[in-house]
């Protein structure tokens, strides 16, 4: 088990790919804090009955006050955090359309949630990280920046942001063991996106097309990236992204 008697928080862990990520970690033998919205108690009772060590706390990422509490947490129930990821983001509810019909809020939410939330949490958790000697941090990202995809102009720059924040990051955080790379996923049937049929007509089809792994990707496609990242055999790697997507986009 290579990450036995690890820690992990995992953001946006209640469902979708963060619980599947969750799930995965649990399996290596870390204990797993599930940091969500909402659900999070829930999906940490279903990890529990199922042997894992979890806990759930809600967190909204766009809040200080609110991801410090969530390293209190986690701390409070396992002594240490050696691994965040930041995966709690909004993408699912977005309805694909032109850029002039996004709303100044709208952008604004979208920039909260997904480039300062994985600031916040990081930062939050950074004191915990150097205490234990060094650290993990994996940032959900997406292939969109690399393709520049339209319709979703307010999620792509968040996302090319993640970019350059995952870069930053390793830069400044190398000096203390503390590694920082992203996983960039391509068109995912996660939960919240079964439920978004704007979405699903929109990308699902042409998604599968240009794979070379021509079918739909799922949250467990992304487990085994999340488990290398967190684990030993990545001591070396950082600033890194890597694109999981059945081979749509070569970089």
């Amino acid at each position: 088990m290579n990450l036995k008697d690890k820690v992990a928080i995992v953001t946006g862990g209640a469902m979708g790919i963060g619980r599947a990520m969750a799930e995965g970690l649990a399996e290596e033998g870390a204990g797993v804090v599930i940091a969500d919205i909402s659900k999070a108690d829930i999906a940490a009772r279903e990890m529990k009955a199922k042997g894992f060590k979890a806990i759930g706390v809600r967190v909204d990422v766009s809040s200080e006050t609110e991801t410090v509490k969530m390293a209190e947490e986690a701390v409070k129930a396992f002594d240490r955090i050696d691994i965040l990821i930041n995966n709690a983001g909004i993408y699912t509810s977005l309805i694909p359309g032109p850029m002039e019909k996004i709303t100044v809020q709208e952008w604004r939410k979208v920039m909260d949630v997904n480039v300062m939330g994985m600031w916040l949490c990081a930062k939050a958790v950074m004191e915990e990280m150097r205490k234990a000697g060094g650290g993990r941090v994996i940032n959900i990202n997406s292939g969109v920046p690399f393709k520049g995809i339209p319709f979703l102009l307010h999620y792509v720059a968040s996302k090319g942001a993640v970019i350059g924040l995952t870069r930053a990051l390793a830069k400044e955080l190398g000096k203390d063991n503390i590694l920082v790379n992203s996983i960039a996923p391509g068109f995912t049937l996660s939960d919240g996106v079964m439920e978004n049929e704007t979405q699903l007509k929109h990308f699902r089809e042409i998604s599968t097309q240009v794979r070379c792994i021509q079918r739909d990707e799922h949250p467990a496609d992304l487990v085994g990236a999340a488990k290398f990242l967190s684990g030993p055999d990545s001591s070396f790697i950082t600033g890194q992204t890597l694109v999981v997507d059945g081979g749509a986009y070569f970089h």
